[in-house]
């Protein structure tokens, strides 16, 4: 059993608004076969296949995060396209895949260029199951302190100091 969770970073003038977690069901995240062999399961964003947009139950961020789950048979191909600039990267779960000539293997993250329009990828010898993930960048700094991530290093020493005080428990 494995889990994976997605945490978004939000732009400056979002990182005060209350705090909100979605668990997700597997009968809410649709499951596309993909041509070739496969399926792809998509958390956020919208996964284009066949001409056909399939939205995963995650949208409307600011980021406008892609998340896609997809399983391969050996040496079977996926693309995808991707928005001009957006950050991605992909993680391999189990298996190795091929990305622009070289080999993602399993536990292993593989970072996608910003200058490209698509992602192509190969299934190995053993297939593959990768995370497709992706997203618009922020362009502002990044602080990060445990699990606070906030622009300077002030705001971080803020947040710590109201999750001591407590000031960060939401009312139920």
């Amino acid at each position: 059993m494995r889990g994976f969770q997605l945490w978004i970073n939000l732009p400056a003038r979002e990182k005060m608004k209350d705090p909100e977690y979605r668990d997700i069901a597997p009968g809410e995240i649709p499951a596309v076969a993909l041509a070739g062999g496969g399926r792809a399961k998509v958390i956020a964003g919208v996964l284009q296949t066949g001409g056909k947009a399939t939205p995963g139950p995650i949208q409307g961020l600011t980021t406008e995060p892609l998340y896609v789950d997809l399983e391969l048979p050996p040496g079977a191909a996926f693309a995808h396209a991707l928005r001009a600039h957006d950050n991605a990267f992909l993680y391999a779960t189990e298996g190795t895949a091929r990305v622009a000539g070289r080999e993602v293997p399993t536990h292993a993250a593989g970072v996608l260029a910003r200058d490209g329009d698509r992602v192509e990828l190969v299934a190995g010898a053993d297939g593959a199951r990768v995370l497709l993930l992706a997203g618009r960048p922020l362009g502002e700094p990044i602080v990060q302190h445990g699990p606070f991530v906030m622009n300077t290093r002030d705001e971080i020493i803020q947040a710590i100091r109201d999750y001591q005080s407590g000031a960060l428990t939401r009312a139920a």
